[in-house]
């Protein structure tokens, strides 16, 4: 081996260095030579091989169509020494008029759909060049363009194609190469070629244009992409709302550019199915040879709006597209604005033009040339013909002309070559106009050469031949600043009352459906409820207002009163557990409404272990899904209650389980953040004791209603209970005895308005007006409320009034007045 590494004839190198040097080589190659286009035609290298073989195939638009396999085959043989289905599949895709704003390839047979069916065999489908394509290679005979050497050197390709038109931007790129990426948006061709005559006068005429429509919102990403080459924009589903006899349903009528339809529709149906999206009852695909309709039926309770802007927040039908305007320019990659794009393109276009008219310009002086020649001969015809005459071959008479009248070799070996037909008068005649016309127009062609004016213009009336021929209307429109709306916006605010029962149900119905009423009129039907439910709160609010969800983890949910499924009077609501994220056995303590999140608002928290909690209801103001940690639960504790506290409240109230309750003032519990723990509310006396409920007090006025578990309860003015020092044992709540039970069940804020609604153990309810009840002082036991079984809990609920014209059992009555 020694003997070996000590060979002369091997040399040793770097191998860090070499891995280094190749990767740099794979890469430019990569760069330069796959995955970018380039700046001038839009085309990456195999689009462009594809399009020069299928012009040696004189696959024009007009041409008959051939087999797809034939072109493939005349690509990777000559140009593109890569896989036959990497060829196929740029063919198809420059076929697709979903995927292309502009195709390149007219193809005849199955090439793919925007459902992402895929395109027939190669040997199935064929293809000719469109009318477009043939603007990218018109010229491309005389000369316009740098032809290089294929891979093997056996033949020419050009560089770059001689385009007429703007592809980069009317038809986009999207790749990725080594280290970077490219994603270019397509634009209308009528507005790019405006947008070119009109540079200078008005850069921003133009906004991309996506084959498959939409909506583009905002202008703020594109004006951003434009100036700097990178920026992001958001692509919405074109839809429509349909009403039908008893619902609604939501039609979608364009995607977002590359978005593959039955994907789409399979994954809604997988979010409905997982109920991460509501009021969706069945959806079909109603697309044909027409267009696209696809139906999402909508259930009776749903609004179009609300699962609109759900299937926009979770699905494709709103997409993010990422603009990246990098392309190559003079072998490097570079990212451009769309000034500097049309810049370079016009500065092509002004090369290629140049270059053609050297190229006309040498032909006609050619032939200029040649037709002078024959007009001198022809003035002298009889000494030439008998030049020719006396030569020995023809080779020989090209040389006596050459030496006896001073004729140029071309214009020599042209009047050996010429018929003696052409000696009559009227050739003559042809030559002399010929002639002419080549002298004028050797005149126009040396103007171009001579006046940037002139070649402007000429560039110019190019731009217009083109902006005729391919006038075409935007696909996608523009939506002004639509982040800025919010779905609230297309919502109108009207009054609602909401309704929950005590088993969970929730539901909204317009407070027009309830007819005011007289005081001691009979009511109206609120809900329909189970035979062992009850309505426990109901507000009066609008439909922009918020729900607060709080529950005994500590964890606070909101919901928008128009999120709730709106129902009649009589029906029956929906859980509220489907509308908001609760985990397993996880209960709500509380419900509280609120029109804003206004700083001089806060939440009171009370927990089982005493401890009690003020924050700022400002800090609530921006939920996430999944709700948001209001308090810092000890291990063994849980949240009792929470309370919304306006600047009207003074005391806090709380209540134990062994009859021990503490009044204190609100402004001794200060304001905390929402990851906090709280503080100290009341000290127990008696082990095993624990708060069982909680009040916000305004007035001294107010009437406290208490109950023990045996049915015993009593009503209290706030006043007769001692103000005192939170986080001290505080006083007697009520007078214990064998008759009222060893515990306290709850204690209820007196409203004139409201009833109080106890559950038994049993499982039993009773309603009891809080009017009827006695008052009592603070250290006594009270009356009766409820006889024959132990209280489970109580609560508020709305006065009952029983309509005789309802005749439903189970039903409950609202007196709104």
């Amino acid at each position: 081996m020694s003997d070996l590494l000590n060979n002369d004839d091997i040399q040793q190198i770097n191998i860090e260095t070499t891995l280094q040097n190749s990767y740099l080589d794979y890469s430019m190659s990569v760069i330069v030579g796959r995955a970018l286009p380039d700046v001038r035609d839009g085309l990456k290298p195999v689009h462009r091989r594809i399009l020069y073989a299928m012009d040696k195939l004189n696959l024009s638009h007009g041409a008959k169509f051939k087999k797809s396999a034939r072109i493939v085959g005349d690509v990777i043989g000559q140009y593109h020494p890569h896989g036959d289905n990497s060829v196929y599949d740029a063919l198809v895709r420059m076929a697709q008029d979903f995927s292309m704003r502009m195709e390149l390839v007219d193809g005849q047979g199955n090439f793919g759909s925007v459902d992402g069916d895929s395109a027939a065999a190669m040997r199935y489908t064929e293809a000719r060049m469109t009318k477009y394509a043939g603007e990218l290679l018109k010229d491309l005979e005389k000369n316009t363009v740098n032809m290089t050497d294929n891979y093997d050197g056996t033949t020419k390709e050009p560089d770059v194609m001689p385009t007429r038109v703007p592809n980069l931007l009317i038809n986009g790129s999207s790749g990725i190469a080594v280290g970077m990426a490219t994603n270019i948006p397509p634009h209308n061709p009528t507005e790019i070629m405006n947008a070119l005559k009109a540079l200078l006068a008005n850069p921003n005429i133009t906004l991309p244009d996506f084959p498959t429509g939409g909506i583009i919102f905002g202008k703020k990403g594109i004006t951003e992409a434009y100036e700097s080459g990178r920026g992001r924009i958001k692509v919405r589903a074109k839809t429509h709302i349909e009403q039908t006899a008893k619902k609604e349903i939501i039609v979608i009528d364009e995607l977002p550019y590359q978005v593959n339809k039955s994907r789409l529709i399979e994954n809604i149906a997988n979010l409905v199915k997982d109920k991460m999206i509501d009021g969706v009852s069945l959806i079909r695909d109603e697309s044909d040879r027409d267009g696209m309709r696809v139906v999402i039926e909508l259930k009776r309770d749903a609004m179009s709006e609300i699962v609109l802007n759900n299937l926009f927040k979770q699905t494709s039908m709103q997409t993010t597209f990422g603009i990246i305007m990098l392309s190559i320019l003079n072998q490097e990659p570079r990212i451009f604005g769309i000034i500097e794009i049309l810049k370079q393109f016009i500065n092509h276009r002004k090369t290629v033009i140049i270059r053609r008219t050297i190229f006309d310009l040498e032909k006609a002086k050619a032939r200029a040339h040649i037709l002078e020649g024959l007009r001198k001969a022809i003035d002298i015809i009889d000494k030439v013909i008998k030049t020719i005459r006396a030569s020995e071959d023809e080779e020989n008479a090209k040389d006596n002309l050459v030496s006896e009248y001073d004729f140029s070799e071309i214009q020599a070996a042209s009047i050996v070559a010429m018929r003696l037909g052409r000696l009559t008068g009227l050739q003559i005649k042809k030559i002399e106009e010929e002639l002419a016309e080549l002298v004028e127009l050797i005149n126009y062609l040396e103007s171009i050469l001579k006046s940037e004016e002139v070649l402007t213009g000429i560039i110019s009336e190019e731009f217009d031949e083109v902006s005729a021929t391919y006038t075409e209307g935007r696909r996608t429109d523009v939506e002004d600043d639509y982040d800025d709306i919010d779905i609230e916006d297309l919502i109108p605010n009207e009054p609602m009352v909401v309704t929950i029962t005590h088993r969970g149900y929730i539901k909204r119905v317009p407070l027009a459906a309830y007819e005011k009423q007289k005081r001691g009129g009979k009511g109206k039907t609120a809900v329909t409820t189970y035979e062992d439910d009850f309505i426990e709160n109901f507000f009066t609010c609008n439909t922009h207002d918020t729900l607060l969800f709080v529950t005994d983890r500590g964890q606070l949910h909101w919901l928008k009163v128009y999120r709730i499924p709106e129902g009649s009077r009589i029906a029956k609501g929906k859980a509220v557990v489907n509308l908001i994220n609760l985990v397993a056995d996880e209960k709500i303590q509380s419900i509280i409404p609120t029109t804003d999140f206004s700083e001089d608002k806060g939440l009171v928290f009370f927990t089982k272990n005493g401890v009690v909690k003020r924050t700022n209801l400002s800090e609530f103001s921006n939920i996430r899904s999944n709700g948001v940690r209001a308090i810092v639960l000890d291990e063994d504790d849980e949240l009792i209650t929470a309370k919304i506290a306006n600047q009207d409240i003074k005391y806090l109230f709380i209540v134990t389980k062994f009859a021990q309750c503490i009044k204190f003032e609100i402004e001794k519990t200060r304001e905390q953040g929402r990851s906090t723990r709280g503080v100290r509310g009341i000290k127990f006396k008696h082990e095993g004791d624990e708060v069982v409920d909680a009040n916000i007090i305004a007035t001294n006025e107010q009437e406290i209603l208490m109950i023990a578990e045996k049915g015993i309860g009593k009503r209290t003015d706030a006043g007769e209970y001692r103000l005192t020092n939170r986080g001290g044992s505080g006083v007697i709540a009520m007078k214990m005895t064998a008759k009222t039970g060893k515990n306290i069940i709850g204690c209820l804020m007196v409203d004139e308005e409201m009833d109080m609604m106890a559950l038994t153990k049993s499982g039993k309810m009773i309603r009891v007006d809080m009017q009827t009840i006695s008052k009592s002082s603070r250290n006594t036991s009270g009356v009766y409320i409820v006889k024959g079984d132990d209280v489970a809990s109580i609560s508020r609920c709305p006065k009952e009034e029983k309509d005789e014209n309802e005749t439903e059992e189970g039903s409950e009555t609202l007196i709104l007045e």
